[in-house]
């Protein structure tokens, strides 16, 4: 049975200046949410909002070829906001002031990553343990160098001792920060166990007038429900719940619109999904053997999603070149889904995220 929605998330919301016409956004994942797959996601409509991956302020203001490459964008791929990390102030005001001449629409604050790398250098989820006031000084930093609205995304805290979520989201709304996203889990948690809705719910309730858009294990209709009615957030930002369903943002929107989410995709439009999105990252890559190679990030999840024999989901893992994808493709085609297959054995495709002790990360 669907739950009925909330009659206010049909309604515009604003971010500073920015107006969203769907409370439900693209959240960053690491090597997913490229210039591709945000166009095609854009393609399906629904979402209000499409987020980078996560992107090294210096390496911004370095102008790294590889940073560059994951800023790739263009006039469909609006509003957009960029996510930076990083612990010097200077540097991160400065990818900040870059990123506006750029046209991005927003900047988003990495206060989330749980992984070594990112920590180390004292930023992702590291910024939740600050207690001398240099987290929210950065933070405030970063809103002073831009015109653009700041936006943060942290977890609930480092562990389930220090919840620090609420505190710096109280702060951060008084040094003119514009919205937050929290992930309901700690960063030791990584991304085991289930999200505490309790803890979203305390940040929603410890600020005044920003927007707070709730995170993790969203991935059906009725999961929304539950995450807004639980933590009365403000929207949703969705991240693997969409790589497994790219149709998902455009069922939530009718769904807090008319009441029916609408028809999830068939076998067929999967497939032609999948097409686009690979021949958009060739096209991105500049090179077909770089965009088959960057294809096979994603591979796993969508032989699962159509349900392909074994031997079919190991040549997609191996892609080396798009004319051995179409030869895949037109036979899938011809044979038609497999017997029993339905569009909820795509929403069930798993997406892998880093496993094992967060320090081996």
């Amino acid at each position: 049975m669907i739950p009925p929605p909330p009659t206010h998330y049909a309604e515009p919301l604003l971010v500073g200046s920015v107006r969203l016409h769907s409370r439900f956004t693209l959240a960053p994942l690491a090597g997913y949410t490229n210039y591709p797959f945000r166009r095609s996601i854009r393609e399906i409509g629904g979402a209000g909002l499409c987020t980078t991956d996560l992107v090294n302020a210096r390496a911004i203001i370095e102008k790294s070829k590889r940073t560059l490459e994951l800023l790739i964008t263009g006039p469909d791929d609006r509003p957009l906001s960029v996510q930076i990390f990083g612990a010097n102030p200077a540097e991160m005001a400065g990818a900040a002031r870059w990123l506006e001449d750029y046209g991005a629409t927003l900047i988003d604050i990495n206060m989330g990553c749980p992984v070594r790398k990112v920590v180390k250098t004292g930023g992702g989820s590291a910024m939740m343990c600050d207690t001398t006031g240099t987290t929210v000084r950065l933070v405030e930093t970063v809103v002073q160098a831009t015109k653009l609205p700041v936006t943060v995304k942290m977890r609930l805290g480092w562990d389930d001792t220090s919840h620090s979520a609420p505190f710096f989201a109280r702060e951060f709304e008084k040094v003119g920060v514009a919205a937050v996203t929290v992930h309901g889990r700690t960063r030791e948690q990584g991304f085991g166990g289930g999200v505490n809705h309790h803890g979203i719910r305390a940040v929603v309730e410890a600020v005044e007038r920003i927007p707070v858009f709730g995170n993790g294990d969203v991935n059906t209709i009725a999961d929304a429900a539950k995450m807004i009615a639980d933590t009365g957030c403000h929207g949703i930002a969705i991240g693997r719940g969409a790589l497994a369903n790219p149709w998902f943002f455009r069922q939530l929107d009718q769904w807090v619109r008319t009441g029916d989410p609408g028809p999830r995709a068939g076998y067929g439009e999967r497939i032609d999904f999948m097409t686009r999105h690979l021949d958009r990252l060739i096209a991105w890559k500049g090179d077909e053997k770089a965009g088959c190679a960057n294809f096979r990030k994603v591979a796993a999840w969508y032989g699962k999603a159509l349900r392909m024999p074994k031997a079919d989901k190991h040549r997609l893992t191996m892609l080396a070149s798009r004319a051995e994808f179409l030869s895949l493709v037109e036979r899938l085609r011809a044979s038609g889904p497999p017997e029993g297959w339905t569009e909820w054995d795509a929403q069930a495709a798993d997406v892998a995220v880093p496993t094992g002790p967060n320090a081996h990360w």
